[in-house]
């Protein structure tokens, strides 16, 4: 397991500040590189937009907004504004030891290693956004729906091979997310512009305001799972939060400079060395840079993920409330069809076709994320806490064993008969509820016991944790309540 005299970070403060004065190895201590400008650390956040997107912003919110119209927007406003401070509280550990956060977690009990593997890999391992996206393509083409299963498949091992062939996995897949990002921005601007009119902004407005009393009974219409799912979902969610941890220790950000990034073990140049961080001296100039870095880690934060996230979920809802209505019986993935149907028929022929290739590219840069994203946590755990001395098992190598796993498993799911993108991501979404409340626990044990006071968390930022605490605690409460009334 995790050696904790590597890292000062791994200990309380008093403990850390006993291990300082200890003569340890140079090696424990790095200094704190200097901050960088906004324009190249931006790169973490939009991986996680582009995450975000694919789940609760353009699929289960805007279901949501057929069932009970825009009553329900505050909780989506909540919900990723919770998410937004989560990240950050990510963010912070590996800032200041170039550790992910799970490797924290795992200082704190061995046994989270496990069981953060099985968070990662059980809500995520279904493939709902890369079915969605097929399903997308072919409402957009006119395919038959025979066609989702080998189109699904075809999507995953192409994902596996881009993957496998990057050099530094890290840049290929935030230049790939970079562009797809950037047509679903081009059409969020279309929809601001275009689709649509006053009475829907006023009712955006009505449902930050008048609406407010009439949320009890909008939660009421909803089945509990896909409640807790959109909410956790309202973002990133699960353990893809904590990817951010992978992500800004690869873009060198912070002390994450100092560790070794996941390349391809056919391109790239692998080192056998695990992931474990170092520690900088609380000194003038490192204190400095730390206050650099966090400034810039959180604008990049707020901005793209936080205010271009509830940006698109507040326009796909208020899309689908406009062109599909409140009360469709359209079931399951069908509201996707009937919404791109009305646009082609209310608005131009092109339109529908245009929102279903854009469903296809939201869900595909999910899907990518999501391989990503399962293949470095489970690939960090394995190496970090089981395999650091292994010559033969590099983090790289591990990375694409669980890829490659994550596609066949897809594939097998596919073929066994369950391919309805909604019912695949209610199911993720709503065991990634239950992650979110467990980490939130650890995350204020982790950052308030391990890191030195003058870095770790504190304040309002320790506030909004608690309340994370409480508010995804609450939800995976009533839900466990909820399906055990059920069974019995």
């Amino acid at each position: 397991m995790v050696d904790p005299v590597v890292s000062p970070a791994s200990s309380s403060p008093q403990v850390a500040e006993e291990i300082r004065s200890q003569n340890l190895p140079p090696a424990t201590y790095r200094d704190l590189p200097e901050p960088l400008p906004m324009k190249k650390v931006i790169g973490p956040s939009v991986l996680l937009l582009a995450g975000s997107v694919g789940s609760g912003e353009f699929v289960l919110w805007p279901y949501i907004s057929t069932q009970t119209g825009l009553a329900l927007v505050w909780l989506a406003t909540i919900g990723i504004l919770t998410q937004y401070f989560l990240n950050m509280e990510i963010t912070r550990y590996t800032l200041a030891t170039g550790e992910t956060a799970v490797t924290g977690f795992t200082r704190l009990w061995k046994p989270w290693s496990g069981l953060f593997i099985i968070m990662a890999v059980i809500p995520w391992m279904w493939p709902g956004w890369a079915t969605g996206s097929s399903t997308a393509l072919t409402y957009a083409f006119g395919l038959s729906g025979e066609a989702v299963i080998p189109i699904t498949i075809a999507s995953l091992v192409l994902i596996g091979i881009i993957l496998t062939i990057s050099p530094v996995v890290y840049q290929t897949v935030e230049k790939i997310q970079f562009f797809l990002v950037a047509l679903i921005v081009l059409f969020m601007i279309y929809i601001v512009v275009g689709l649509l009119n006053g009475q829907t902004w006023a009712a955006l407005i009505s449902g930050f305001t008048t609406e407010i009393p009439k949320i009890p009974e909008s939660i009421g219409k909803l089945p509990i799972a896909l409640l807790l799912g959109a909410i956790a979902f309202a973002g990133a969610g699960g353990v893809m939060n904590l990817a951010q941890s992978n992500w800004v220790r690869d873009k060198g950000l912070g002390m994450g400079a100092h560790l070794p990034k996941i390349v391809s073990p056919i391109t790239g140049q692998e080192t056998t060395q695990a992931a474990i961080g170092y520690f900088f001296r609380q000194d003038e100039a490192n204190m400095r840079r730390w206050r650099g870095w966090w400034k810039v880690a959180d604008r990049e934060q707020f901005i793209t993920f936080f205010v271009l996230g509830l940006f698109a979920i507040l326009l796909f809802m208020m899309l689908a409330y406009l062109y599909v209505g409140v009360g469709s019986t359209a079931q399951n993935f069908d509201f996707v069809r009937l919404l791109g149907e009305t646009l082609s028929e209310r608005v131009s022929p092109w339109v529908g076709p245009a929102f279903w290739f854009t469903g296809v590219v939201v869900l595909l840069s999910t899907n990518l994320t999501v391989l990503d994203m399962i293949g470095r946590i489970v690939a960090d755990i394995a190496k970090t806490n089981w395999l650091r001395d292994s010559q033969t098992w590099t983090e790289s190598r591990l990375y694409f064993l669980v890829v490659w796993l994550m596609v066949a498993f897809g594939s097998i799911i596919l073929l066994s008969g369950v391919s309805q993108p909604l019912v695949l991501l209610v199911i993720a979404s709503a065991l990634n509820g239950l992650v979110m409340f467990v980490y939130s626990v650890l995350l204020i044990q982790l950052n308030r016991c391990m890191l030195p006071r003058a870095i770790g968390l504190g304040g309002f930022r320790f506030v909004a944790i608690l309340w994370a605490v409480l508010f995804y605690g609450g939800f995976s409460i009533y839900l466990i309540i909820n399906q055990f009334g059920k069974l019995f």
